[in-house]
């Protein structure tokens, strides 16, 4: 995998060029795993099967993966624990309570509109 580098290039932020960071970061932070684990930890602190419980339908793999990116990324904060079996621990760092505030956004949005929506989609699937 090769893995972009930011040198302060305004192209690299551009979210419309296909080659820049800036897709590359909201690509990956933007699937309905990551948004659900930030949203699952909010201003807590869990630990792997705590989040697990949170976020139904979620695999173990799936939640692991995401939770290395968010780590990678920087908008969460990964502590283990000297223990046996070792204690894991996960909490949002600032980037990630920052996008907290879109998710939650995101999450009012659907509420809001989600009568609306579902009236949408019988009345176009009725059509099709």
């Amino acid at each position: 995998m090769v893995t972009k580098q930011f040198s302060g290039l305004h192209d690299e932020a551009d979210l419309r060029r296909a080659d820049s960071l800036a897709r590359e970061i909201f690509s990956d932070v933007a699937n309905k795993w990551a948004l659900l684990i930030i949203e699952a930890l909010g201003d807590d602190t869990l630990r792997f099967s705590e989040l697990r419980d949170e976020i139904d339908g979620i695999s173990h793999k799936m939640l692991t993966q995401n939770l290395r990116m968010l780590e990678r990324y920087g908008l969460l904060e990964r502590t283990v624990y000297p223990t046996v079996p070792p204690r894991v621990e996960y909490t949002l760092a600032e980037p990630g309570r920052a996008l907290r505030e879109t998710i939650e956004g995101m999450c009012d949005w659907t509420h809001q509109y989600l009568g609306e929506i579902e009236e949408s989609r019988r009345r176009f699937d009725a059509d099709a």
